[in-house]
């Protein structure tokens, strides 16, 4: 009820002191004209900038992410804060130059009436709204009129919407849209948990519904998310709740951005999943069930030596990778220890069917350096003690692999792919266990040999684990630079489903059902409510849970790449069933213009060094970017490139000319760019002006 009271007919004094300020407003942007002419409207300068309007709420929480991690510069007012700006006609607009300035391009709001009805900063967000074509997102609020809609109690429905059947309509594949096929399906990830609520409402007149579904009365359908265009204004209505984590936002979070801003903002974003497959060439030791442990691990007792099953690929396996990955159209990346295979080899007789298969195969991969024999490349670990510690010598100083040994594991491995004309960038390197980089709580910072054995290999980007250090950091000073990496939940130590669905209830199963009670020790994990069916426990659960963590990752405009090891396509192929699943919702979900982006390491790299520096300029507000009528100009500080996404047609200015702008994704173009030769600014030529109502 306090949405409807907050949201009901707007008072005659209310459109009488919007109306004059629109006047004013609308007067500030018009030229002069001779005695007896007509001018023309001076075109106002619109900036790329957002305003967002926050009442703490998740709805709001979840589109001010999406700003933020695609690169959107936005402005945040708090609702509740003590002394927060006031909305009014000069917060929102200036002159510059002569020329009106909207401050803002579009403006995002908890629901239609936050300031409550008859408000002055209601009046002025309508008047600024009106006057410069600026349009408005009401992030979560109830189906009624005031929005367009009709209310729920007239043949709509309101509650759960877990696991409803929602369709992206004719109007939203043709609008803001466009990038997906329609079927959209809210998430149900448990029986016993409410997770989505919302209002499914017939659409009024003025309203076009963009994502609809079943009412639940006949064959009526009603809108969960629209535009409602009425006095001028639009607004985009969503009446579904929502955080920024749930599928059904995440996926439709490009639209809101592209409605928002009619197609012409600052920042990208990109689908993103690319996949490490660690230790080829390599056996991986295996789970005991009977243990609870890997034999070889220092904390397994009773399990000293590696065992007499280790799991290793075979060439058989190496042939199904080829062609699942010519089938699916998706390339992953060998991360390799040669010297390990040469160890292998030279313990069985000395030839190696795997080698020779991948080898013969070697351009059908990517390839990355893991060692030669992927030693741990940190402290000298102390294994007398669980957990582990650094060793140290009789002064008490750490004992610290040396630059010498780190450096020649790099080499080696290089010079044999080289050798054998495996195509390696020496840029890109994976160390063992992400090892020689700080490992907490027992090595809390990087190996001091490390640094200079990277430099002397030319190795600029070291992969880090995602789940310990998120983001991209420096590895001393000779200039290499992290590359965070998604672990994936499938185990390098199981060669079956058995294996991996026992070990998987070991760690969590409460201790009252045979677990290892890490679950319950672990504030940020949850037990299983039963141990699950080793024999159909991974199929079931296993593979849906660990394909949705990773879709999230991809739907998240996340660059990071996963990681899992070659024991993963070894024996039973656990891998291939959780990447067909991501693999098929991503292509159930998305048109064909938005395909998913393979980037290897160093690309991965590079696209986090220009996110901290665009990050940097903008919170030190040195960049300036707008559009007047069909150009963008856009300034940022020397050798900062800018993320920019605009509609096809789009060219770039060049000295002499033009050319096309960007590259083609999910209907619009869009790059990271910077300034043509002898030019201070980017600038772009749209192929219309986007127009107010």
């Amino acid at each position: 009820m306090a949405y409807r009271n907050g949201t009901t007919g707007v008072t005659r004094a209310r459109r009488a002191g919007a109306a004059l300020l629109s006047a004013g407003l609308l007067g500030s942007a018009l030229a002069l004209a001779p005695t007896g002419a007509v001018a023309a409207p001076t075109p106002p300068r619109i900036d790329l900038r957002v305003l967002v309007v926050d009442d703490g709420g998740a709805a709001v929480d979840a589109v001010t992410d999406e700003l933020r991690s695609t690169g959107v510069p936005y402005t945040t007012v708090e609702l509740g804060a003590a002394g927060r700006p006031v909305i009014d006609a000069a917060f929102l607009s200036d002159s510059v130059d002569g020329r009106p300035r909207a401050k803002y391009q579009g403006v995002v709001l908890p629901n239609e009436a936050p300031f409550g009805a008859g408000s002055p900063e209601s009046a002025a967000l309508t008047a600024y709204e009106k006057t410069f074509g600026v349009r408005q997102v009401n992030a979560y609020t109830w189906a009624h009129p005031g929005v367009g809609l009709d209310y729920t109690n007239q043949d709509g429905y309101a509650g759960s919407l877990d696991g409803v059947d929602a369709t992206v309509t004719a109007a939203g594949r043709a609008g803001p849209f466009g990038y997906l096929d329609g079927p959209l399906e809210f998430e149900d990830n448990s029986d016993t948990v409410l997770e989505s609520y919302g209002y499914v409402a017939r659409p009024r007149e003025g309203f076009t519904s963009y994502v609809d579904a079943p009412t639940g009365v006949g064959a009526t359908r009603g809108s969960l998310v629209g535009e409602y265009a009425h006095d001028g204004r639009r607004e985009l209505v969503v009446t579904f709740a929502y955080n920024k984590y749930q599928r059904q936002f995440r996926v439709l979070a490009r639209g809101v951005v592209e409605w928002l801003t009619q197609g012409v903002h600052l920042g990208q974003s990109r689908n993103y999943f690319s996949v490490h497959v660690d230790d080829v060439f390599a056996p991986d030791a295996r789970w005991d069930s009977a243990l609870n442990c890997t034999p070889g691990d220092f904390d397994c007792e009773g399990g000293e030596q590696e065992g007499e099953r280790p799991i290793r690929m075979t060439a058989a396996d190496a042939q199904y990778t080829a062609q699942w990955q010519r089938e699916r159209g998706f390339l992953l990346d060998m991360v390799y220890n040669a010297g390990a295979g040469e160890e292998w080899k030279a313990e069985h007789g000395g030839t190696d069917a795997l080698t020779a298969r991948l080898v013969a195969d070697r351009s059908q991969y990517r390839w990355i350096n893991h060692t030669y024999t992927h030693p741990f490349l940190g402290c000298t670990q102390d294994n007398t003690v669980v957990p582990w510690k650094c060793a140290t010598d009789a002064t008490g100083k750490t004992l610290w692999m040396s630059r010498a040994e780190i450096a020649k594991q790099i080499s080696d491995n290089h010079k044999w792919a080289v050798a054998r004309g495996i195509g390696v960038d020496r840029t890109e390197l994976v160390t063992g266990e992400h090892s020689g980089l700080r490992t907490t709580p027992q090595q809390p910072v990087d190996n001091p040999n490390l640094a200079p054995a990277l430099a002397d290999n030319g190795v600029k980007w070291i992969a880090s684990d995602a789940s310990r250090e998120p983001q991209q950091r420096a590895v001393g000073t000779a200039g290499a630079l992290t590359v965070p990496r998604h672990p994936m939940n499938v185990y390098y130590n199981v060669g079956t489903a058995a294996e991996m669905t026992d070990e998987y209830n070991w760690i969590y199963s409460s201790r009252a059902d045979g677990g290892s009670g890490a679950c319950e020790d672990n504030p940020a994990s949850t037990c299983l409510p039963a141990p699950l069916d080793t024999a159909t426990g991974y199929g079931s659960y296993i593979v849906p849970q660990e394909a949705r963590t990773a879709l999230g990752h991809v739907i998240a405009n996340d660059p990071r790449p996963h990681y899992v090891h070659q024991s993963n396509l070894a024996e039973e192929r656990l891998l291939y069933p959780v990447l067909d699943k991501v693999l098929a919702d991503y292509r159930g979900l998305f048109a064909d213009n938005t395909p998913v982006v393979n980037p290897r390491q160093r690309d991965v790299g590079v696209e986090f060094t220009r996110r901290a520096a665009w990050d940097k300029a903008l919170a030190a507000g040195k960049v300036t970017a707008y559009r007047i009528g069909d150009t963008v100009t856009v300034k940022a500080p020397s050798g900062v490139v800018a993320p920019v996404t605009a509609p096809e047609g789009t060219r770039k200015q060049l000295l002499l000319g033009t050319s096309v702008f960007g590259s083609p994704y999910a209907g619009q173009r869009s790059a990271w760019t910077g300034p043509e030769a002898l030019r201070s600014a980017v600038t772009l030529k749209l192929p219309t002006a986007p127009t107010a109502p």
